[in-house]
Order: structure tokens, then C-alpha cells, then sequence
């Protein structure tokens, strides 16, 4: 099974934000020398505990220090860009790295109004968006003869859809591939809907799943759902105080979690009830039963940790279990 990387470019409590770009960028390093299949970023705006809006920017430094391993979008959230720049950026991506972009196309606004205001969008028209898919992968397609080109001239990069709410419907529509996560993991009827109703497209005949999940391989399940402790925290207490914080040491979530409320104890449960996490041979049944039960071919790990030399270490286990196979 293919085993890939989704890195958030995570602030750590007493880095800088540079400091983070610059794990990302070897983070994608030890990606490639582990032999996982993509290594992709993320984009988000005027978050504390992100350091990255710019996805397409961070993936050129990235691919500069790789020469093998695909690198791509997760993703670009398309309601702040017109398809034709978008286009025009990845284009460029392809021509400097050919053969190793993937195109991860999302449709997520700001968590804040105020962002939501500064980037020019504060709501989201499904009809609208799936236009606008349709007019980026035209532009990635295109010929000479149409009125509009994106340039540079160039094979067109794979497109993928991040599928929230009905995009997996969008996605068997239009003939893409799709990232699920989330609910969808566990929503059987919707990934049997995507493969039933899948209208193949030029460069995709066959539907194709990416499972995107939290996963920490380690010696034991305590040490492992340890490592997943403080982007769980980050997230759930980030609906009670309004912001995305960067990542912190175990042993301080463990203090502040002790003296949260019931509302944030019960969402850090249930986040960790939604992560893969044990030994090697654990978590290599969950992905194998998580495969089966999606269909997908693909598993796109998000963790992050905050000790880095413990997620290089991560890493390094997760990459061992690359010959995983789906039950039939």
C-alpha cells in the first residue's frame, strides 16, 4: 500500500516560524530517503500554530532539495485563488520539477471572519466551486487554441479533490481522484457512492482513493497516542479559546488538560478515538481494516508531534509498513 505525507508546517512552542518552514522542508528530505510515495502541504491563513499560507512557494523549496519523491498541494483552497493563477502556479511547479506535482485541490474558508474578509471570501457556493474546478483542470489541460492559456506549456500535473461534505459527489462527477478523512472514513455508503458513480476522465479511468488520517507507530499504544497528544490538544481546545496554537510538550498538554474543562477533555477523547496509533503490528491491521472498509490504495499520514527528533522517528516506522495490503 502507498504510505504519503500531509505536513502542516506546525509551529512548536519557542521556534520561530522559520524554523518551522524549514522542518517541513526536511521533513520532505527524510521523506524521500524513506521511500514514502508523496509528501504534500497544506495551505492555511493567519494561523498561530501554521507557518505556511503558501503552498505552492513552500513546494518549490521543496523541490529543490528532493529529486524523486512527488510533492503537492493539500491543498489549495481554491475560493481564494482564480483557477487561472492557480493553474499558472502549478504549471510552473511541473516544468521546474517534472513528472512530481500533484495538484490537491480544497475548498475550506478561514476559521475566522476577519480572514475570511481579508482574503475576499466569506462564503462558499458548492456550484460555484465545482465551476471552478472545472475551469482549473481546463486550464491543466488546455491546447494552443484556446482563447485563455496557462503557462508554462507542460504535461498537466494530476489533479485530486479534497472531498468534504458532497465533494466526494463532486469528485465522481467530474472523474478525480479524491482525499477523504475525517467522517468519511467511516462513512461506507458515501466511498461506495464514489466508486459506483465514478465517470472515468482523461488521465483517470478508475476511481481512486487517498486516506488521510492521523497515524504514530511506536513501542507501545500509550507512547504512540502520546506523540498524536499535542495536535489533538491543539485542535480541540481551539473551539473554546478561538485559536490554533502551536504544538506543545506532552508533558505540558498533560497539565493543561487536566485542568480544562469537560467540553475540551471530551473533544481531545474524541479526537484520539479518530487516530491510528500503536505498535507496528497494530497499526499495520488498523490501515490494512481502514483500506478495506474505504477502498482507498492510499494512506496520507498528518501527524505531527512536537518533538522532532521523535517525528523523525515516526517516520521512519510509519515507512517500514509500506507493504500493507487491503483485505479483498
Amino acid at each position: 500500500m502507498r504510505i504519503s505525507l500531509l505536513d502542516r508546517t506546525r509551529t512548536r512552542l519557542g521556534e520561530s516560524d522559520a524554523d518551522a518552514v524549514a522542518g517541513t522542508v526536511e521533513r520532505a528530505r527524510r521523506a524521500e530517503r524513506l521511500g514514502l510515495h508523496r509528501f504534500w502541504v497544506a495551505e492555511h491563513h493567519s494561523v498561530p500554530g501554521i507557518a505556511s499560507a503558501a503552498p505552492t512557494v513552500l513546494l518549490a523549496a521543496i523541490g529543490a532539495r528532493t529529486s524523486t519523491i512527488r510533492i503537492g498541494t493539500g491543498g489549495i483552497m481554491l475560493p481564494n485563488h482564480t483557477p487561472l493563477v492557480a493553474a499558472e502556479q502549478v504549471r510552473l511547479l511541473e516544468a521546474l520539477y517534472p513528472g512530481r506535482v500533484d495538484v490537491g485541490i480544497g475548498a475550506s474558508l478561514a476559521f475566522k471572519s476577519a480572514i475570511r474578509r481579508a482574503l475576499g471570501r466569506t462564503t462558499l457556493d458548492p456550484d460555484e466551486h465545482a465551476r471552478a474546478v472545472e475551469e482549473l483542470r481546463s486550464y491543466l489541460h488546455g491546447g494552443p487554441d484556446d482563447d485563455v492559456v496557462a503557462r508554462p506549456h507542460v504535461a498537466p500535473p494530476p489533479l485530486f479533490l479534497l472531498a468534504i461534505k458532497g465533494g466526494l459527489d463532486l469528485a465522481a462527477r467530474l472523474g478525480l481522484p479524491a482525499v477523504i478523512g475525517g467522517p468519511l472514513l467511516r462513512d461506507t455508503a458515501a466511498t461506495d457512492a464514489y466508486r459506483r458513480d465514478f465517470r472515468p476522465s482523461p488521465g483517470v479511468p478508475e476511481p481512486y482513493l487517498v486516506a488521510s488520517v492521523d497515524v504514530a507507530v511506536a513501542e507501545s499504544e500509550d507512547r504512540a497516542r502520546d506523540l498524536l497528544l499535542p495536535e489533538v490538544w491543539a485542535l480541540a481546545s481551539s473551539r473554546e479559546t478561538g485559536g490554533f496554537t502551536a504544538l506543545r510538550p506532552v508533558h505540558e498538554v498533560r497539565r493543561l488538560l487536566a485542568e480544562a474543562s469537560p467540553k475540551v477533555r471530551e473533544a481531545v477523547d474524541r479526537g484520539l478515538g479518530g487516530v491510528i496509533a500503536g505498535t507496528p503490528d497494530q497499526v499495520r491491521r488498523e490501515v490494512a481494516v481502514l483500506a478495506a472498509r474505504t477502498g482507498a490504495a492510499e494512506v496520507m499520514a498528518t501527524t505531527s508531534t512536537f518533538d522532532r527528533a521523535e517525528l523523525a522517528e515516526a517516520d521512519e516506522a510509519l515507512a517500514a509498513l509500506r507493504q500493507v495490503r487491503a483485505r479483498q
